[in-house]
């Protein structure tokens, strides 16, 4: 890892993406917004050991792909190739109350990173993501009639 990597500088030494000066994201801040998301997660009672038991001792290159992730969903890099909803598909631990917790410490990490502007677009992906993901964990149609937007009968 270089020292650049390592040194993500203050917010004010952030320089704007693109050259519209619209998006205020960058790779430095979203670099900045992972590793600190991520030491919330580790630190986190209900959530720290779920993925203390997937990732073990490989953070970095867990870091490194959420990095590539959020670089794809925020800046269109497309530099993120994995398979999102395969992963978490095995983690059969994790129940929907998990994803409202991820997002209120992934909205506590970007509103003390990110300008207000740009923590509310991180959340609106996240949420986004967060939606998307339990939909095909949790959702059985067979367990659903939409046409009366109720359960099914067994």
């Amino acid at each position: 890892m270089t020292d650049e990597r390592e040194d993500l500088g203050p917010r004010s030494a952030r320089v704007p993406w693109g050259s519209n000066g619209d998006d205020v994201t960058n790779e430095r801040e979203i670099e900045q917004v992972v590793r600190s998301f991520y030491a919330r997660i580790r630190a986190d009672g209900e959530l720290g050991p779920i993925f203390e038991r997937v990732i073990g001792d490989n953070w970095e290159p867990h870091l490194l792909k959420m990095c590539d992730f959020w670089s794809s969903v925020m800046l269109t890099t497309g530099r993120y190739k994995g398979q999102p909803m395969i992963a978490h598909l095995k983690l059969k631990q994790v129940t929907p109350k998990h994803f409202d917790r991820w997002l209120m410490l992934f909205r506590e990490t970007t509103d003390e990173i990110c300008e207000a502007d740009t923590a509310d677009r991180f959340m609106e992906k996240a949420a986004r993501i967060a939606e998307s993901l339990q939909l095909g964990m949790f959702f059985r149609p067979d367990r659903h009639d939409p046409e009366r937007g109720v359960p099914a009968r067994p």
